[in-house]
């Protein structure tokens, strides 16, 4: 948002919210397959700044602006000035090339992640991909002590297809405080 020509970074409150629980993900057979084959690298922090760039250039009319991203880089650099709030890149890179796939942003408040924003390489060779990154994602959650993930607008059909419930403001937010104790 700008005022008086500065950039602002504000919270966006939403009526409802897709919540996942780690156990409750669904892996499709494409997924597993992939899995598999080992022929990936996951990552978190290596490459906050590509990720940053890749999603502004994946999404049409992205909110992911150079503002944006300097704000991010700015709180990512600055990380021990701000208790209990982390902000995480994700990666999922191709073994060999290590190209760069898919990835996210994200933030971590107590023990629970909020997925931002993310992309996928748009070849046919990585489909399904950027749903690999979010089960191994998922994964790392989970064994990083995390009490569930936010993974924010529940329109979108895949964080349904993903095991994602929809939660509305009122109960979200009892759960969010319940678990940030």
């Amino acid at each position: 948002m700008y005022k008086n020509n500065k950039f602002y970074l504000l919270p966006e409150i939403q009526f409802d919210y897709a919540i996942l629980d780690f156990k409750d993900i669904k892996i499709s057979s494409k997924v597993s397959k992939i899995l598999k084959t080992n022929n990936y690298i996951f990552s978190v922090n290596n490459h906050f700044n590509e990720v940053c760039e890749r999603i502004k250039n994946y999404h049409n009319d992205s909110w992911m602006k150079n503002e944006y991203i300097a704000i991010l880089n700015n709180i990512n650099n600055n990380e021990h000035l701000i208790k209990n709030f982390k902000l995480i890149s994700v990666e999922v890179c191709e073994k060999g090339t290590n190209q760069l796939i898919c990835g996210e942003i994200g933030y971590k408040v107590g023990k629970i992640y909020t997925s931002l924003s993310g992309f996928t390489t748009k070849e046919k060779k990585y489909n399904n991909w950027g749903k690999l990154q979010l089960v191994l994602l998922n994964n790392y959650l989970q064994k990083n002590g995390y009490t569930f993930w936010n993974l924010g607008h529940p329109q979108l059909q895949y964080k349904i297809d993903l095991g994602a419930k929809v939660y509305n403001r009122n109960d979200f937010l009892i759960r969010w405080n319940n678990e940030n104790k």
